[in-house]
């Protein structure tokens, strides 16, 4: 297996992925690739509970509704890009800014990151919309371009220690980034 670390060090805290009607699942596929086989804890929420169809048209149930997340316990907030209009609200952008002031990473990817623009998160900081990066990497935010999928899925995994070692890193960038095969 490409990665092959253990887990997040220390406490277990959950990654939430927000899902909405036309979300794209493609552009986090690898990161919940990455951060299922560290058995990381993966919530998936969306606003209202119900099952959400995805732009690749497939359905996905959501595990809970986002006013039940406790912020106190989100390690990440994932966003992915689609057709934002269903997320894009106050109770989001509240969530947002509870989540970075409680110390979570927050990762937005194509449109995700207009719902990161808009909760105030981007504002004195680099990011996918203030300069010309596939990948930006603040602190606390994660913003990507939809083409920067990959660097996206490693960047988030770092912030999230789930490499194991260097080795462990650089052997996950030739498998997904450069297409090289594994052993």
């Amino acid at each position: 297996m490409v990665i092959c670390a253990t887990g997040q060090k220390g406490e277990t805290m959950k990654n939430v992925v927000l899902l909405y009607n036309t979300c794209c699942i493609y552009e986090i596929s690898i990161l919940n690739y990455f951060l299922s086989v560290t058995d990381q804890e993966v919530l998936f929420v969306s606003l209202d509970g119900n099952e959400k169809r995805a732009t690749e048209g497939y359905m996905i149930h959501p595990e809970a509704v986002l006013s039940e997340v406790k912020t106190e316990e989100v390690g990440s907030f994932i966003i992915p890009g689609g057709d934002i209009e269903e997320i894009d609200r106050q109770e989001v952008w509240d969530m947002l800014r509870l989540v970075k002031k409680q110390g979570g990473l927050l990762a937005g990817i194509c449109a995700g990151v207009d719902v990161l623009e808009h909760a105030g998160i981007l504002e004195g900081i680099v990011s996918t919309h203030a300069a010309d990066l596939d990948v930006a990497v603040s602190e606390q935010v994660i913003t990507a371009r939809a083409n920067g999928y990959v660097d996206f899925a490693i960047e988030v995994a770092k912030k999230l220690d789930l490499f194991e070692d260097e080795a462990d890193l650089q052997e996950t960038i030739a498998f997904f980034r450069d297409h090289q095969r594994a052993d």
